[in-house]
């Protein structure tokens, strides 16, 4: 160190964009303001505006410029580094296409993502998340038998250190590009300085300034590229680029492909969620840097109004992420609803070979405008005054006007509740549902003078369908919650005789789970919706094919386990499947698949391995839009389920990674082991910020809510 004056001290600053160090005179009570303007030369003409100054050995921004050196606990022996915020980012979508995108690498990682489907023209933003890409590798321990994360420090004279990166989530992929001890790549300038610029995760992706993606052949805005991909012109039209987003290609390139990940088990499926950045950070702070990978994905599986509308892009990534959900067996299906998603997808790969943009393909049914251009606006009016009249009606409106009496619900259904070691079968008895209760009868006599010989409180129960339609099996699953204890669930298995008894009662099981009685508004849909689901999985035997089986890439379709299991009978399957859905246009195909994506049994539960305070044992925790669930690690069985309208608050003890649930009977404490503590922290406060959401409400996006929820610091 050279002092140069009382109090003063040489400063070093390494200028990114012109690959030189510079060395200022500073005193301690200077602002980081004043240091900028001291590297600016005010007689180059280059705009500074977006550089900032970024500690690397502390791995944090400078983003205060009111805040001085003493303040931030920068000294003499420090480097820092004054560099763009906005960096180029390759992201990959949904669709598994890649996207170079200009990020804030310094803002956080929420306030990126909304700036990001912005730019994108995805509504919603909130709903989506950045994660890291993860390797096959990753899927074989848990989180916390990684080595702790390394930040690579260079020094411009060619000194390399490595430091652990001070940020919560920690996990960082260890991917071909920092394989053989090293972190990253070190760009050395004809000067002999180093650049901070680690390897793109895929050896194989071009480092350019334009964006690589699979080809698509219907946009004009594409061209084609000797390496299999095809280059955004970042010329283009925005327009254009959007509306190629709301189309994608049929499968990705070989590569891209190559690198999915299947997750066989339970356990392999929870330890996919290890790599979700942290909302409450910045990019930069979580060992991402300039050219790394990212991928786009909707993390929180509730979805606010869902609007063919103005979702173009939206409902197509979300229709693609639900597709290789299914494809890549990240969710499971029976052989029905896997011939079913394949009819689907084919369907829609059918009507993109037509493509000619949503404007003229909306279709009538859901958007009102009657496909025609003219009278949109009488349209638009006679719409909104429906949502209207019905958000008027509420829940308790009936049909036959009488609004004092309760919906009920009556059949004969056969009941069995499994315990170890029985041979007793189903037995018959007469149901009546009301009021968020299932009575039970020996006869419809009875309920009419007698007490129910069984009760149960379908409040808050897990509902599960056990469908088979090859067999005409109808069956009903419920997980219901103890009574007024701490025990585990207890679980009961209904059996209906038909479709429209089945659909009545799915539907009436549905809405008791979420609280909402036969009076709710939405039963009619709901019981509507199911008998359309259960339509779409029957085979259209004696139907004409027109299209040859022989030309039909079926791997393309079905999950590797139904492709076994149909062998060469899977194209003719297929075939009778789509009959069902070949009358329908591009949009209301991708929102059937939602729709019966988000029907399965396990949609929208993201997994967890962790252990509970007290116990060595491993088990599964799984964590949905309105509960927690306490689950068995190889069968998936719910062994205890606790809802979000029952807690009281969450905490984290960050010294030790442990996560507490405070309950209104008791605590809920476990360490997270296959992530960190912070992602499902995340999570759970994710959730309870989507839940507060409604079309009532003022819909500007509360940020500083999220990170209140979220961020586990406030």
């Amino acid at each position: 160190m050279i002092h140069v004056g009382e109090n003063t001290w040489n400063l070093r600053v390494f200028i990114t964009d012109l690959q030189v160090e510079k060395h200022l005179r500073v005193r301690g009570d200077q602002h980081i303001g004043g240091i900028m303007l001291q590297l600016v030369d005010p007689e180059q003409p280059k705009d500074w505006s977006d550089h900032a100054l970024w500690w690397p050995e502390k791995n944090i921004w400078l983003a205060r410029t009111r805040s001085t050196l003493d303040q931030v606990g920068v000294q003499a022996d420090c480097l820092l580094h004054f560099t763009p915020m906005h960096k180029t980012l390759r992201v990959q979508l949904p669709d598994l296409r890649y996207l170079d995108c200009r990020v804030d690498f310094s803002t956080k990682t929420f306030a990126a993502v909304v700036s990001l489907c912005k730019d994108l023209d995805i509504r919603h933003p909130e709903e989506l998340s950045l994660c890291k890409p993860l390797e096959a590798e990753h899927l074989k321990k848990n989180f916390g038998k990684f080595p702790p994360k390394k930040v690579p420090i260079m020094e411009p004279n060619g000194t390399v250190y490595l430091q652990p990166a001070p940020d919560t989530n920690s996990f960082i992929p260890m991917n071909s590009a920092y394989k053989g001890g090293s972190i990253g790549s070190l760009d050395r300038t004809p000067n002999g300085n180093h650049q901070c610029s680690p390897m793109s995760p895929y050896g194989t992706t071009p480092r350019r300034g334009m964006s690589s993606v699979p080809v698509t052949p219907s946009s004009p805005s594409w061209k084609h590229s000797s390496n299999g991909y095809a280059t955004f012109d970042s010329g283009s039209s925005l327009g254009d680029f959007q509306e190629n987003l709301a189309a994608s290609p049929r499968c990705p390139s070989p590569d891209v492909r190559a690198r999915i990940l299947r997750p066989k088990t339970l356990i392999e499926k929870a330890r996919m969620n290890v790599g979700w950045l942290d909302s409450s950070l910045s990019i930069m702070e979580q060992g991402i840097r300039e050219f790394d990978t990212l991928c786009l994905r909707f993390k929180y599986y509730t979805f606010f109004d869902l609007n063919p509308k103005y979702d173009q892009v939206r409902i197509n990534q979300l229709y693609e992420q639900a597709k290789w959900a299914i494809l890549n067996e990240e969710i499971d299906c029976t052989e029905e609803e896997s011939l079913m998603f394949a009819a689907l997808q084919f369907q829609v790969n059918q009507q993109n070979e037509t493509y000619q943009g949503f404007n003229s393909r909306l279709d009538s049914s859901i958007v009102g405008n009657g496909g025609s251009g003219e009278g949109g606006t009488d349209d638009d009016i006679d719409s909104a005054l429906n949502e209207l009249q019905i958000s008027l009606e509420g829940g308790s409106t009936q049909s036959d006007g009488n609004i004092t009496r309760i919906p009920e619900l009556t059949d004969y259904l056969r009941f069995f509740k499994p315990r170890k070691f029985t041979l007793k079968g189903y037995k018959r008895y007469f149901f009546a549902y009301r009021d968020l209760h299932l009575h039970l009868y020996k006869s419809a006599e009875e309920s009419r003078r007698a007490a129910p010989a069984i009760t149960i409180n379908l409040r808050g129960c897990e509902v599960t369908p056990d469908i088979v339609l090859s067999q005409g099996k109808f069956g009903i699953r419920l997980e219901v919650p103890p009574e007024g204890s701490n025990g585990p669930n207890s679980e009961v298995w209904i059996r209906c005789e038909n479709e429209d008894q089945y659909a009545k009662w799915m539907a009436a099981c549905r809405l008791a789970a979420k609280g909402r009685s036969l009076a709710d508004s939405s039963y009619d849909s709901e019981v509507s919706n199911i008998k359309t689901l259960l339509n779409l999985q029957k085979p259209a035997h004696g139907v004409p094919v027109n299209i040859d089986p022989r030309s039909i890439e079926t791997f393309e379709y079905l999950p590797p386990r139904m492709l076994r299991k149909l062998s060469g009978k899977a194209a003719h399957r297929l075939l009778e499947a789509h009959a069902n859905v070949s009358k329908l246009p591009l949009i209301d195909a991708k929102m059937k698949y939602i729709q019966a994506w988000q029907s399965l049994p396990n949609f929208g539960v993201s997994f967890f391995v962790i252990k509970f305070d007290g116990h060595k044992k491993e088990e599964l925790l799984g964590v949905a839009y309105n509960r927690i669930m306490r689950m068995d690690l190889n069968t998936g069985d719910h062994i205890k389920t606790w809802r979000y309208n029952h807690m009281k608050a969450w905490n984290v003890n960050w010294g030790i990674k442990c996560m507490m649930i405070q309950f209104h009977d008791e605590n809920v404490v476990f360490s997270v082991l296959s992530a960190d503590c912070k992602v499902v922290h995340e999570f759970i406060g994710g959730y309870i910020f989507m839940s507060m959401r409604s079309k009532e409400n003022n819909q500007t996006l509360n940020e500083e809510m999220f990170h209140k929820l979220t961020g586990g610091w406030v």
